[in-house]
């Protein structure tokens, strides 16, 4: 079997397609990579046993049908060191040997059995469908999964949640102490359903989505959800249990906002954490009208920090405390010039929301607060 594609299309689709494999696999197989030809199609898969991911890349003049797997770590290294050029593909199915032969010289190894690859069990019918653009599952995604939570004893909150329900789709993620939910309008069902997916699998299509268009087709049940994207497939098993109710921690009435510019804000974070005492990281923030003063100190090190930053503020005069490090993650993964901090009392939940919304989108994220020594 013989056939050509560009070294750099085929590069840049193991990239992606490598981040799936583990570096300890339970088979042997399955460090390897796919190579499936069939009717001027390559089709690529790697897989980790849980979640299998799939990329196609068009091939011209091959009517030849035939696959083989090849060791990922061989053709990841083989890749790397060529620039962009034509490569073509001299593969002898039966004695299971690849020549790869580019423009000044040829590569030679040994192949493996594609029958041992373990292969994808088909969705079943009758499983949920939901259509959304790439663009805005890449960008929620992206904001939601750093609230995820490495909890051994509630494997529900180490995914990402989505909850579509007649008003809208939630996308959410929680652990404990902090929480994100993207609202979307646009994407309802007159059935409500749910689903918690991984965060491997959800950050393998944060990597792999195209921003600049196309939709994605969300298939899931019970157990598994096929996730269909422009330029491939993914499949992966969902955490299995009851995600808890997070709309009702968030709280309803937080009177005082503060309205402040976003990168402002954090580069004051960036100044003062690091004279925070490194096992509780606590930041505290004085807000009085127009002025937001954030503080820090460690007194182990007999080391502290203070700056002022301007905003708008319609409250009372309020001290709280906030972890930093969770602070700044929020603030990173909020879109937009300006941020609304919406507060109760030092001892409740903050609301951070973006100062603008998007169309059909509603952000919100949630910091629980740390209790301040006065």
């Amino acid at each position: 079997m013989r056939f050509s594609l560009s070294s750099s299309a085929l590069s840049n689709r193991l990239q992606a397609l490598s981040r799936v494999i583990n570096s300890k696999s339970s088979l042997p197989i399955l460090d390897s990579f796919l190579f499936e030809v069939d009717n001027n199609v390559l089709t690529l898969t790697a897989s980790d046993s849980e979640n299998v991911m799939r990329s196609s890349i068009g091939l011209e003049d091959c009517k030849e049908k035939g696959a083989f797997a090849v060791p990922a770590r061989t053709m990841l290294d083989a890749m790397k060191e060529l620039p962009e050029q034509p490569l073509t593909f001299d593969v002898n199915i039966t004695d299971l040997t690849v020549k790869i032969i580019y423009q000044n010289g040829l590569y030679t190894f040994s192949a493996q059995n594609a029958e041992e690859y373990p292969r994808m069990q088909p969705m079943p019918d009758g499983a949920t469908v939901v259509t959304m653009g790439a663009a805005t599952l890449a960008d929620n995604l992206t904001r939601t999964l750093f609230a995820t939570a490495q909890d051994e004893l509630r494997p529900v909150m180490n995914g990402v949640f989505f909850d579509l329900t007649p008003e809208g789709l939630a996308i959410v993620a929680s652990d404990g102490h902090k929480l994100v939910r993207n609202r979307n309008f646009g994407i309802k069902s007159d059935a409500p359903t749910s689903f918690i997916l991984p965060k491997k699998p959800a950050t393998l299509l944060k990597n792999v989505l195209n921003r600049d268009g196309g939709d994605v087709v969300i298939k899931f049940d019970n157990r598994s959800a096929e996730i269909q994207f422009a330029d491939g497939l993914l499949c992966c098993r969902l955490i299995e249990g009851r995600y808890p109710n997070y709309n009702s921690v968030i709280p309803q009435n937080n009177p005082n906002e503060l309205t402040i510019d976003r990168k402002a804000f954090i580069s004051a974070l960036r100044r003062v954490i690091p004279f925070a005492s490194e096992s509780s990281q606590l930041v505290r923030l004085h807000i009085e009208n127009g002025k937001l003063e954030l503080s820090s100190e460690d007194i182990d090190f007999a080391t502290s920090a203070k700056e002022s930053v301007t905003c708008e503020y319609n409250g009372s005069p309020m001290n709280i405390g906030f972890k930093g490090s969770s602070l700044s993650e929020i603030l990173n993964n909020l879109d937009g010039d300006e941020v609304t901090v919406r507060l109760a009392d030092p001892s409740r939940a903050g609301i951070i929301v973006p100062a603008v919304q998007q169309e059909d989108e509603d952000v919100l994220m949630l910091i629980m607060p740390m209790l301040l020594n006065d």
